[in-house]
């Protein structure tokens, strides 16, 4: 956490506080179609035994744009599978948040959207002063939207965002560069990605913001990995009001209650372990269906046990340095070298291969590194195609990853925490692959 200050009413000052308390704010993935149930869902995650904060996650209609489709949606009272925030009157989300979003219970709205710009002037008219994504983070993974357009997109939103400080609140921007998708990306390209895109949102404007980081495959390589991202945003935004926010993993999840409340307590651990300040968690119903409110306050305050326990019983322990850090920090000097406007030196990066996400299928990722799960449940280069990282990292060749191996590799997470046996697995001798558009279509799919 920066010395910066943020805002009274802040979404940033509202986890600094709690984590000056030795508490972790847990969060949920909820949204809801109809507003009353999206009511509903935050009073719920308020009243939770926890130190929570809410969450309005938008639907896929309004995070690709598609204002037309969410609108006949919303009129015909079909459900959708999230909440359609630039759909709705302002009015009608003011109600939803009334009495309930405040100082003491800040709401941030998620999205995933390349072209966030509508979603901003909705939540900024209802009131709101925080949200997440990023350029890079928002427009791979998840559209076929030229990188160039969205990075357009969100200096046009960061813009816009920053008005709020017209208000009593300072904006608050998360970025979501620490989750690129999901499973399968080493730390370190989450780390620098992260930073990354925090030096974006600073450049525009932007003051508080969050840094995440995704839960990965091995608990020990986590916890280094968040100590490199807290070490290299101490060190590149210190002028800013940051903490950092971990997710519950984002893969395939477990399948057995055990197994899924396993995972979470993982997490929590992590969280604590680490110092960071705000945990998204995941719940027993992942695997199965959408979430219901119950299933999401059953996890917070799961999660907030867990951290609580952890918390009283915590002894450091050091955490051995294989490389994470310098590894980030070769990426970001190799973008930010590339000139001072940072979404021009990103757009170059991708097109220099100087950032390549594992089995991304976008235009503009190169497509040339790949990841493997070692027999440690590392989680480690088996490529790093023109990424300048070939001083630092000794990629392991393994021959080409097959499909049935990506799947293998896909659910590690799931079969090590319902108990399945993975020492005979394929999973501890994944190759790496050299190309194989099969399993980046197979990967397409598992995601």
């Amino acid at each position: 956490m920066s010395g910066a200050a943020g805002a009274a009413g802040s979404f940033g000052e509202f986890v600094a506080r709690a984590h000056r308390a030795g508490r972790l704010v847990v969060q949920p993935r909820m949204g809801m179609s109809r507003p009353q149930d999206m009511r509903a869902g935050l009073v719920a995650t308020k009243r939770a035994a926890a130190t929570t904060v809410g969450t309005i996650t938008v639907d896929s209609y309004t995070r690709m744009g598609d204002h037309t489709a969410a609108r006949a949606a919303v009129a015909a009272k079909a459900s959708l599978n999230g909440y359609p925030i630039a759909t709705h009157d302002a009015d009608v989300t003011r109600a939803v948040l009334e009495g309930v979003a405040g100082p003491d219970f800040p709401v941030q709205v998620r999205h995933g959207s390349p072209s966030p710009e509508s979603i901003f002037a909705a939540l900024i008219e209802a009131g709101l002063h925080a949200t997440e994504g990023g350029p890079v983070s928002y427009c791979l993974p998840y559209s076929r939207a030229p990188l160039a357009d969205s990075i357009r997109n969100w200096t046009r939103a960061c813009e816009l965002l920053v008005q709020v400080r017209n208000t009593d609140a300072e904006p608050h921007l998360e970025t979501f560069g620490g989750c690129m998708m999901g499973q399968l990306c080493p730390p370190s390209l989450l780390i620098a990605l992260s930073v990354l895109e925090c030096l974006f949102f600073r450049q525009h404007g932007i003051r508080s913001v969050s840094l995440s980081y995704a839960q990965q495959t091995s608990p020990d390589q986590d916890a280094e990995a968040v100590l490199a991202l807290r070490r290299l945003a101490a060190e590149w935004l210190p002028d800013m009001d940051y903490h950092v926010v971990i997710y519950a993993y984002m893969g395939v999840y477990p399948r057995t209650p055990d197994g899924a409340l396993g995972l979470l307590a993982e997490a929590a651990r992590l969280a604590v372990r680490t110092s960071a300040s705000r945990l998204i968690v995941k719940t027993v119903s992942e695997a199965h269906r959408i979430p219901s409110v119950a299933d999401n306050t059953n996890a917070l305050e799961t999660a907030a046990a867990v951290a609580a326990a952890e918390r009283r019983v915590l002894v450091p322990v050091p955490v051995q340095d294989t490389g994470i850090y310098a590894e980030a920090r070769a990426l970001m000097y190799a973008v930010l070298g590339l000139g001072e406007d940072i979404g021009r030196a990103l757009r170059q990066a991708f097109q220099l291969g100087y950032l390549d996400i594992p089995y991304c299928l976008h235009p503009d990722n190169a497509r040339q590194t790949r990841s493997y799960i070692d027999e440690a449940g590392r989680l480690l280069w088996s490529n790093t195609g023109a990424m300048p990282l070939h001083r630092i990292v000794r990629p392991t060749t393994r021959g080409e990853l097959t499909a049935s191996g990506l799947l293998a590799a896909l659910s590690y997470v799931e079969r090590k925490y319902d108990g399945i046996s993975i020492k005979d697995s394929a999973v501890s001798q994944i190759p790496a692959a050299e190309g194989g558009t099969d399993a980046a279509g197979e990967l397409k799919g598992a995601y």
